[in-house]
């Protein structure tokens, strides 16, 4: 549902991470990017009141302010917005390597999301 949220708003290379093995805090991960603070402002906004509707509720919320990287907790499910030179810098997908990923395909637009390429360390 996160991800039909984001998509509705055109959030671009939308990917939900499991970490159910890797992390006690939380089951899954979405990460999604956004062309500009307002749209990813946009997009978390669309979050928070689509599963408020559904009578869910964050547990937390940073960043919305801002705009270039919010985090939606909602328990099981973390949501990070990000302005893209924003989520390159801070590559979540490296750092959760190791969990499974599923590739969320936007419907409308018959695009797929994939794991970005890691970038060079050197």
């Amino acid at each position: 549902m996160i991800a039909g949220l984001a998509l509705e708003k055109q959030a671009e290379k939308v990917i939900i991470l499991n970490v159910k093995k890797l992390s006690s805090v939380s089951d899954y991960l979405l990460i999604c990017s956004a062309q500009s603070d307002r749209q990813v402002q946009a997009i978390a906004n669309a979050i928070i009141v689509g599963l408020k509707n559904e009578g869910e509720r964050s547990f937390g919320a940073e960043g919305l302010t801002e705009g270039h990287w919010a985090l939606l907790d909602f328990n099981d499910v973390v949501a990070h917005v990000f302005l893209e030179p924003v989520r390159v810098f801070y590559d979540l997908e490296g750092l959760w390597a190791e969990a499974p990923f599923v590739e969320v395909k936007d419907k409308a637009k018959a695009k797929t999301a994939s794991r970005p390429a890691r970038k060079s360390k050197e």
